[in-house]
């Protein structure tokens, strides 16, 4: 759905975005990742064909953003970081006004506004004023506006920025039921947020991209071994003592113990597992859980932003 190589963007002598290179697929859910002044919205915004790069290329659905700007908006829905709305519309008129300016027949209009007001839950303010609604509300119309004419690719710059946890969760929401029909690039830095949502991360660094993958794939490759959480009825030294005796197990240690329960984190790959229950069911120690303990997103994203070295 979306080829990128080599895109860079100079603002005078600074370079917002240098060298991005990237691909996503239909039907992929992708979080774009960086802190504030990162690049993302550059790299957005020429997506979307509102800005044009300075060198490199990108494609989306097939068509160049330099060369066919139009066949583009036609394909792709954009929510900017600030939405374009009308304060003295009523959501309803709004939305309709949008999917008339995208090419909707008239006929189909009122269908597809009654449509994407179901999607992202709308329908109880289709009369009220654009200007009387909350921030929640007002989000959820921007995200309303960019699908309303069906597009293949959605791009979301920021669409829980603002907003109360109650509304992030709704918000989220409404993005998770966007992946059966659209492919969703979504940017945040509000790290939980794209965890939750996402198939796989872009992580950008000063207009670079420094990683890129599914979290779990970040998290082997810059988190360590990796370690597997274990909970088991027996006494904590003893159950160490069982995993450091297990194939590929580096180390163990217990996280804490309780009413005869313990629960260790052995520094182990995934695939260590059922030898890890074997040994201590061997042991005769009643294993309760047994869980990945990969690292977390946060961690990586601080480990790799701290410098490109890190990276």
């Amino acid at each position: 759905m979306i080829q990128v190589e080599g895109l860079t963007k100079y603002y005078g002598e600074r370079a917002a975005i240098r060298d991005l290179a990237f691909t996503i697929e239909r039907g992929e859910v992708i979080g774009f990742l960086g802190l504030n002044g990162a690049g993302k919205t550059t790299a957005l915004k020429i997506l979307g064909c509102v800005l044009l790069p300075t060198a490199g290329k990108a494609l989306v659905d097939g068509f160049d953003v330099v060369r066919d700007p139009h066949e583009i908006r036609k394909r792709i829905g954009f929510l900017p970081d600030l939405p374009p709305l009308y304060d003295e519309m009523t959501v309803g008129g709004y939305l309709s006004f949008v999917a008339q300016l995208r090419g909707v027949p008239t006929s189909e209009a009122r269908a597809r506004v009654v449509e994407v007001q179901r999607q992202t839950a709308l329908e109880e303010v289709d009369r009220e004023l654009i200007g009387r609604l909350s921030h929640g509300f007002r989000q959820r119309v921007g995200v309303a506006q960019a699908m309303v004419h069906k597009p293949k690719l959605l791009i979301l710059d920021e669409p829980t920025a603002g907003l109360d946890p109650k509304q992030i969760v709704e918000m989220r929401a409404v993005i998770r039921g966007l992946r059966q029909s659209h492919t969703v690039l979504v940017s945040s830095h509000i790290l939980s947020e794209l965890s939750q949502i996402c198939d796989r991360l872009l992580i950008i660094q000063d207009g670079e991209i420094v990683a890129q993958g599914t979290e779990e794939e970040l998290a082997r490759r810059f988190g360590g071994r990796g370690a597997v959480e274990v909970e088991v009825r027996a006494a904590g030294v003893a159950a160490a003592a069982a995993l450091k005796k297990v194939a590929g197990v580096a180390g163990a240690e217990v996280v804490r113990e309780s009413a005869g329960v313990a629960v260790l984190r052995a520094e182990a790959p995934p695939d260590a597992r059922p030898a890890i229950v074997r040994a201590l069911v061997a042991a005769e120690m009643d294993v309760l859980r047994v869980d990945r303990a990969v690292e977390k997103l946060e961690s990586i994203f601080l480990k790799l932003t701290e410098g490109k070295e890190a990276a």
